[in-house]
């Protein structure tokens, strides 16, 4: 799996409701959420095709779902990608929403 480094980074566009990974200044994906009363629904993530399988799509929700746990916030993963990573990687399926 990639690891952030100094020209990758995640971007929370709250007005937009969405996190965005960048790779230098261009965006190589999103996920987007909508906000629920204490939640937030994750119901899309898109890598684009030219940064597909760099592993940036787990960057991304990984720091999406850590930003939505500091927030105080649970997480419903709508977004299958956003489910398949909750369900691998354990310490993240607290966020889930009625879990």
């Amino acid at each position: 799996m990639a690891e952030p480094d100094e020209t990758t980074r995640v971007e929370h566009h709250a007005d937009r409701h969405r996190f965005e990974i960048l790779v230098g200044d261009e965006v190589a994906g999103y996920a987007e959420y909508r906000p629920g009363a204490g939640s937030r629904d994750f119901d899309h993530t898109v890598t684009l095709p030219q940064f597909r399988g760099r592993g940036l799509a787990a960057v991304l929700v990984r720091d999406a779902l850590d930003d939505t746990r500091a927030a105080g916030l649970s997480v419903v993963p709508s977004c299958s990608y956003v489910r398949h990573f909750v369900d691998t990687n354990p310490e993240y399926r607290d966020l889930v929403a009625g879990a």
